[in-house]
């Protein structure tokens, strides 16, 4: 019987990765163990979850050293999906560094002390930066000029050096533009997707920053944690991999799929200015390398991935 822990298993990733856990009949489960502070991860994306009794949460911070060392203590396998946004990271550079490089040191650290099996972790595709050419694949250079970005490479330097010193197994995931189900709906870093799903159930026009021809590889959060459980799976013990569609799909493209979902001809408004899904113009994922060593390939087409956001936002938008 296996603990399973997984950092942030109250946000978005992370709480589909536990479902599918305690779906999957291969895993032999004897806890998991959800280590998040609850600022943005909300239990509520864990009420199925919760009820097979195998799953608690621990209120904790990954800045905290000997919480993340007790949490981790005795785990066979670690998934670290805590995280915060890259607009909190620009406006908090040093609040981003504690949490996603010496937060994520913290984990490292703790797992090597452990002597847990294999950790998994999120990368992202921020690493990459403006493309030099599409579709990037993993080996593409490293263009980053924001704090996001950056941390995230930081996070990626460290852990091979950990695998180098100490042995430590682990596959690093770069996902994409993630979306779907249990996005934080709530909070001043809401992403641009929810605050057209907040305008458009107003009956209000929603904002297109630019021209809409910004690109992104929207990924269904689902595939996401579906390619987690295969990197868990996998024989792979180093390495990252893109997790993406690797198709782009345009800002306008998107709203569009939005309208469509909610049954309305609204026009959009344009406004001058950066999009705010990202620094980069275009994004699109070369995943051959996952398709090849992990047996992964993202499967929701993004209609119906719209389609499943859509609605489950109008079910759960007055709880």
């Amino acid at each position: 019987m296996d603990k399973f822990v997984v950092t942030g298993g109250a946000g978005l990733i992370g709480s589909w990765v536990i479902d599918h856990i305690l779906k999957d009949k291969s895993f032999k489960v004897k806890e998991i163990v959800v280590m998040d502070t609850l600022i943005r991860g909300k239990t509520d994306n864990l009420k199925n979850a919760l009820k097979s009794r195998k799953v608690r949460i621990v209120k904790e911070d990954i800045r905290d050293f000997n919480a993340v060392n007790k949490v981790i203590k005795g785990a066979d396998y670690v998934i670290h999906e805590a995280v915060i946004k890259n607009k909190l990271c620009e406006e908090n550079p040093r609040y981003c560094k504690e949490v996603l490089i010496d937060g994520t040191f913290n984990i490292f650290e703790a797992c090597v002390k452990s002597g847990v099996k294999k950790l998994i972790f999120n990368s992202s595709a921020s690493v990459y930066g403006e493309p030099e050419v599409l579709p990037m694949k993993e080996n593409h250079p490293f263009n980053n000029n924001a704090f996001y970005g950056a941390a995230k490479i930081a996070e990626e330097e460290l852990v091979k050096a950990f695998r180098n010193r100490y042995g430590l197994n682990y596959v690093g995931l770069r996902p994409f533009n993630a979306y779907g189900p249990r996005m934080d709906v709530s909070g001043v870093y809401t992403e641009v997707l929810m605050k057209w799903l907040q305008k458009l159930e107003a009956g209000e026009a929603p904002v297109i920053f630019g021209d809409g021809s910004q690109t992104f590889d929207f990924v269904y959060v689902e595939d996401i944690a579906i390619a987690t459980i295969k990197a868990l799976k996998s024989k792979r013990n180093e390495g990252f991999y893109n997790i993406g569609t690797g198709k782009e799909t345009s800002l306008k493209k998107l709203l569009n799929l939005f309208l469509k979902a909610y049954g309305t001809t609204i026009k959009p408004v344009y406004v001058s200015g950066e999009g705010k899904l990202g620094f980069v113009s275009r994004r699109r994922a070369d995943t051959s390398k996952a398709r090849k060593e992990l047996n992964f390939m993202a499967k929701t087409p993004l209609e119906l991935g719209i389609k499943k956001l859509v609605q489950w936002y109008k079910e759960t938008k007055h709880e």
